[in-house]
């Protein structure tokens, strides 16, 4: 069993930047394939980025290539997602999901853990 905690979320204008934290406890975290995913209102949850085991390959939404970047502390069973030149298309819950799996990391459906979500706003 793990426990995810996201934190970091909140309001910023657009253009600005935010980092999200994703604290995890119960099993070894390095055991888990790691990825955020995103939903807004009205909208399905969507793929963000994702993050292999030892942070060795990352993986990205076309939306957000070039201005997020997902990363991993094993030592602190955290996983972060830096998030730059915000957009208004960027408002939505943020999730943090973690697998063991290392196959098709887009899918929502293969992730067995997840979090409360915290709350990102992009004001124009």
């Amino acid at each position: 069993q793990v426990q995810l905690v996201e934190s970091g979320g909140g309001v910023v204008q657009a253009g600005g930047s935010l980092r999200l934290s994703c604290a995890a406890s119960g099993r070894a975290f390095s055991s888990y394939v790691m990825a955020w995913f995103r939903q807004a209102p009205g909208k399905e949850r969507e793929f963000v980025a994702a993050i292999s085991r030892y942070g060795l390959s990352t993986y990205y939404a076309d939306s957000v290539k070039g201005r997020f970047t997902i990363s991993r502390d094993n030592a602190k069973s955290t996983v972060y997602l830096q998030m730059n030149s915000l957009t208004p298309e960027d408002t939505a819950a943020y999730y943090c999901a973690a697998k063991s799996g290392v196959s098709d990391y887009s899918n929502p459906r293969l992730y067995d853990y997840w979090g409360q979500g915290t709350q990102v706003t992009v004001s124009s």
